[in-house]
């Protein structure tokens, strides 16, 4: 089965880790020139471009021009679904904590007997 192209939606954009990098930097750093982020990626410009480009199809970033540069900045309400979905599992992980707190507090209670 082939896979999904990446521009397809949020989910298969951010699949890639180093859009996930990008997406951290926007959202920490504010609106930032491509030059920027190739210093902070440590990626060559193409590469970066590349993945603005992704991340700007799905409209998790926009760029705007200024002067001579664009700049991009992070739109995180179009990440509000994967939010959404990932919050369906919370009580898997939010039970599992209570299970482990519980515990911990179990075998606290027992060594001080």
């Amino acid at each position: 089965m082939p896979r999904a192209r990446t521009t397809t939606d949020v989910f298969n954009a951010i699949a890639e880790p180093r859009r996930r990098q990008i997406v951290d930097l926007l959202a920490s750093r504010g609106a930032l020139a491509v030059g920027a982020l190739v210093v902070a990626l440590g990626l060559p410009q193409p590469s970066v471009s590349k993945h603005l480009d992704v991340l700007r199809k799905v409209g998790i970033v926009s760029a705007t021009k200024d002067g001579r540069q664009r700049l991009y900045q992070l739109e995180a309400r179009e990440l509000k679904r994967v939010h959404d979905w990932v919050t369906r599992f919370e009580h898997f992980w939010s039970h599992r904590l209570d299970r482990i707190k519980e515990r911990a507090e179990r075998r606290a209670k027992e060594r001080s007997l």
